[in-house]
Order: structure tokens, then sequence, then C-alpha cells
């Protein structure tokens, strides 16, 4: 029996991860290779990468740190979690694994419109998040590609590093008036068309071409069609505390859920979805994992 199973192979997880095999735990990562940082080519924000570094990069050398401080990697799909009397039974694809703690690390799924040259274009020129990435856009021309309601706030949030941006709603949902208004204010051009091409030099974005034929040019954009999926399925399946979105809730501590010795850290809860936080809930969360387990060492 695992000391403790970690859902998701993300950043939030292997920090964790890092952290409990430095207190020499026994502990397993449960991995499915998916998730946003594995989309992601260059984090721009990060302390000590002025000129970034790639989701993949920081994810290899994290398993790799890991595996050395004896973590376990098994690599699937986690379909089902129960607590069994005092610890809790977790079911892959082909195998079962009990644990005596559970730190759910599952992330969110973007919705990316479906084309697949925009994804070696993420974190270059191609950016989901503006606290993350809206400075890489200031003074250039930036198209947002995006879905009703999402890409309206999205493109108005951008104003603050670029005005005059250009909001192409691909799936032409309906906006209220107030929107409109707050987007004309900003002097935002709104177009209701779908994208009908990704227009790329093979890794560099330089703009849309629509169905109706038009062209649009620009060097960098954003995404925003809204509906990501919070991969919280597993909490509910115990009975762990969600808001209405799904997000998880956790002690802001502790980063335990409501549900004693089930942890949650990462995107899947609810924080500002950077990876430095992320980072930090992890190791948090592995510290107060660690206080839980001590008293079963002695």
């Amino acid at each position: 029996m695992y000391e403790c199973v970690i859902v998701g192979g993300g950043i939030a997880g292997l920090q964790a991860a890092i952290q409990l095999g430095r207190y020499e735990h026994h502990v397993a990562i449960i991995d499915n290779g998916g998730g946003r940082s594995s989309l992601c080519r260059r984090y721009h924000n990060l302390l000590g990468w002025p000129d970034g570094i790639s989701g993949q990069a920081i994810r290899e050398a994290g398993r790799k740190q890991a595996t050395s401080l004896g973590v376990e990697f098994i690599d699937s799909s986690v379909h089902s979690v129960r607590r069994q009397a005092e610890h809790f039974v977790i079911e892959t694809e082909s195998t079962t694994f009990e644990a005596k703690r559970l730190l759910l690390a599952t992330g969110i799924s973007d919705r990316i419109p479906p084309f697949p040259s925009l994804y070696p274009m993420l974190g270059k020129h191609v950016f989901l998040c503006p606290d993350c990435d809206g400075y890489e856009v200031r003074g250039q021309d930036t198209i947002v590609i995006g879905s009703g309601q999402a890409g309206a706030n999205l493109s108005l949030a951008l104003t603050y590093w670029k005005p005059n941006l250009m909001y192409i709603n691909h799936e032409q949902q309906p906006l209220s008036p107030e929107v409109k208004q707050k987007l004309a204010s900003k002097n935002i051009l709104v177009v209701h068309e779908k994208v009908e091409t990704i227009l790329h030099d093979e890794e560099t974005f330089q703009g849309v071409m629509l169905q109706d034929g038009t062209v649009h040019s620009a060097p960098k954009a954003f995404l925003a069609m809204g509906g990501a999926k919070v991969e919280s399925d597993l909490a509910k399946q115990l009975g762990v505390e969600r808001l209405e979105n799904h997000h998880i809730v956790v002690n802001p501590r502790t980063k335990e859920t409501n549900v004693k010795h089930v942890w949650a850290v990462g995107d899947v809860t609810v924080h500002s979805q950077l990876l430095s936080i992320a980072m930090g809930d992890g190791a948090q969360a592995a510290i107060w994992i660690h206080k839980s387990l001590l008293h079963e060492r002695t």
C-alpha cells in the first residue's frame, strides 16, 4: 500500500511528489500524460526563466527528479476511487492500487478550436491566459478567437496591453447589448464569422482566413472558447465539496478537502491558474500530507 497516491502528473502533482519524496514517503503518481502543461510550448512568467521554458521540459525534469527520490510513476488513467475502511482504492484501466492518502492534481482540459496547427504555437504565439501571457502581445496586433461571452471577456481584459483588438466570435454565440457596448467603447472590432484556416509559417502564427474568404493578419492570438472542463469527477465520487463550476474547494492553508485525507492542488481547485501557484499548491499540500502521516510511522 502506498502512503500517498497522486492522480495527475502535471506541475502541481510533480511538485507534491518531489516534496513527499524528500520525506521518503512511499508515493506513486498516476498520470495519463495530458493536461495544460503538456500543451504549453513556453512559460514566460517564471522566476529564473526570462526567456521561457516549455511545459514538457518542466515535466520531464520534474519526473526525473521525483524518480530519483523514489517516487513511482504509473502511466495510466484513473477511472474510479473509493474509500475502504481507513484507506483509498484507486482503479485504473488495468490495475487497482491502495493508498493511505489521496492527492488530486487532475487539472483542467481547455476547449481549443479544432485546428491542429494551433498546438505547436501554444505559449509561443497563441495563448490562453491573459494573466500569464497578456504581456507577450503588448503593442502587437492580436486576434482573439473565441466564443460568445468568454471571448468578449478575454478581449476586454487584453486591452490593458493592446488596444484596438479584433475579436472573432468563431461560434457566433450571441452577445448582450451591454457587452457589445463595452467592446465598442474599447475599439474592439467584433467579427461574427467562423474561422476556416489558421495561417502560419511552421510554428509562427500569421493570422486567419474566415469561411467567407476574408483574411485577417496578426502575429499573435488568444483563444477563449469557454467551456473548459474541470477534471474533478473523481472528487465527486468521494463526496468532495465542489463549486457550481466544479472546481474543488480546499482549506487555503493545508489544501485538504472536506473529505479527510483527500487533498487537491493546481487548476482543479479554486485558485488563480498560474504555474507558479500550482507549484506552491503542490509543496504546501505535501507538507500537510506528511504531517498527517507522522503518527503512523512511530
